[in-house]
């Protein structure tokens, strides 16, 4: 573990930190000496744990009506896949999630999600019905609900409680994923622990993380990213093959490799990352291909076959374009179109990242390359879920520790998670039918993602792995405050 005069201090260094210090004390003074237990990386865990109970708090409305009043998800903000997915996916009746079963499949569509979140429900699922057969050990029968039609599933008794119930038990999940992903971010540069400040105060984190089951890719991202840091490609590729079996975007991570192995020579690490990924994800995977073969290839046909969705680009143009304008024929964008149209930009968008990378002065980070290939996906993405911020978040708050840019970047992402709701509960449509708004906060949580991407691409053509201000920030010389001399542990916490 680095000295503490080693730790590199924000408030020395970043002016957006140096400015919101001195409602704490000032700035860390030359002479701060650290506190004995309050670490920079507890601190940043108590904050991240506190973000993430205020995130649970703006969805109490949700769970105040049992996630059941239409109106209530979409004004309060408080939408989550996990309740309706729970008897819309057969979870209910414990139904594996590959289960090849004509009867199963008849009464319940495939989970449409890669096998380490349908593992993750699935397991999930089974918690919930043993919790709730506590303290009588009485389980539910599963009999009877498979024997009920599926639209009458709510009607039989318990199953309402054990639907929150399941929310509950996966916002527990969540919550150790988080702090997790914090720890490991905190700890990817010990020199930098502060860094990971941005995800632990982060109200993106806190709006989106019990939208979907991404908060398991996240943490696993994080961790690869981590592990890297440590020299460890073996472990870095497995797991990034763990994060492919939870989400399609960890795959993005082996290009930074990539990037890294070329400049550095580095062959046989690159081989042993990119073997450990592929092991990884094979064996995780094998459960399904072995039980379900056709419900396995659910995932990749039901992304391949949708058209223009939320949140993307595409759907403005639809909606514009062919809409309200009348300048494309309708079906213009359709799903091959737009498929088509993604990859080509997608491919050539990752030949620039490697062009930047091989040009930089210095190496890049694996988070500065990540964040770089994975927002050129999600911006030319056929559908941009608002938790999809999460997947940015790790590899953003470790490209660009800049709290003034950090800001710019969520605020974009707070305004469209407001937007999608309400135009999904239908107050943002003009007497013309249109959602002018919504598609406005559409363009602005592009742009924000556009000019992140802008400073860290700057970033690694400079040679800077991190944005460390050149000169002190505007005002006095960072020191001890003015007044009675600090205790030894007055600064520590600071950020």
């Amino acid at each position: 573990m680095s000295s503490v005069e080693e730790v590199a201090a924000p408030t020395r260094e970043d002016p957006a930190a140096y400015a919101l210090s001195a409602g704490v004390g000032g700035p860390a003074g030359r002479h701060s000496a650290g506190h004995p237990w309050w670490t920079p990386v507890r601190v940043v865990l108590l904050l991240t744990a506190l973000t993430f109970a205020v995130g649970m708090v703006q969805k109490s409305g949700c769970y105040a009506t049992d996630w059941s009043d239409t109106e209530v998800r979409y004004s309060q903000m408080c939408y989550s896949d996990l309740p309706y997915l729970y008897v819309g996916r057969g979870l209910v009746e414990a139904a594996w999630p590959y289960d090849a079963d004509p009867t199963v499949r008849s009464r319940y569509a495939v989970m449409e999600y890669p096998v380490g979140i349908s593992y993750w429900a699935w397991g999930t699922a089974v918690a919930t019905q043993w919790l709730a057969a506590l303290p009588d050990l009485d389980p539910p029968d599963l009999d009877e609900r498979r024997a009920t039609a599926v639209d009458a599933l709510y009607g039989l008794d318990g199953v309402v409680d054990e639907t929150v119930l399941f929310v509950v038990v996966n916002a527990l999940g969540f919550a150790l994923l988080t702090l997790l992903t914090a720890w490991f971010l905190a700890r990817t540069d010990p020199r930098r622990p502060w860094d990971a400040l941005a995800f632990a105060v982060s109200p993106a984190l806190a709006l989106t993380a019990l939208v979907n089951w991404d908060l398991l890719a996240v943490a696993l991202t994080a961790a690869a990213v981590w592990a890297w840091a440590r020299d460890r490609p073996m472990l870095t590729g497995v797991l990034v093959g763990l994060g492919i079996a939870a989400k399609l975007y960890p795959l993005f991570l082996l290009g930074g490799v990539l990037v890294i192995c070329v400049r550095q020579w580095r062959w046989r690490e690159l081989v042993t990352a990119y073997a450990a990924a592929a092991l990884a994800w094979l064996l995780v995977d094998l459960p399904a291909m072995v039980t379900g073969p056709a419900e396995w290839k659910v995932f990749w046909t039901f992304n391949s076959d949708r058209g223009p969705d939320l949140g993307s680009v595409w759907l403005v143009l639809q909606q514009v374009l062919e809409g309200s304008l009348g300048w494309l024929p309708q079906g213009t964008l359709s799903a091959e179109v737009v498929n088509d149209g993604s990859w080509v930009f997608f491919a050539l968008w990752c030949l620039g990242v490697a062009v930047v990378g091989l040009a930089a002065r210095e190496t890049p980070t694996l988070a500065q390359l990540g964040f770089l290939v994975v927002a050129g996906f999600l911006l030319v993405n056929k559908v941009y879920s608002p938790q999809y911020v999460l997947w940015l978040l790790p590899l953003a708050v470790l490209a660009r520790p800049r709290g003034r840019d950090q800001l710019v970047w969520q605020a974009g992402e707070v305004v469209y998670f407001c937007a999608v709701w309400w135009y999904l509960g239908g107050h943002l449509a003009s007497p013309s039918g249109d959602a002018p708004f919504y598609w406005l906060a559409i363009l602005l949580r592009l742009a924000g993602e556009v000019y992140l991407v802008v400073l860290v691409t700057r970033d690694v053509l400079g040679g800077r792995r991190t944005p460390v201000a050149t000169a002190s920030p505007p005002g006095p010389a960072p020191g001890p405050a003015p007044g009675p001399a600090p205790t030894a542990h007055a600064t520590t916490a600071q950020p």
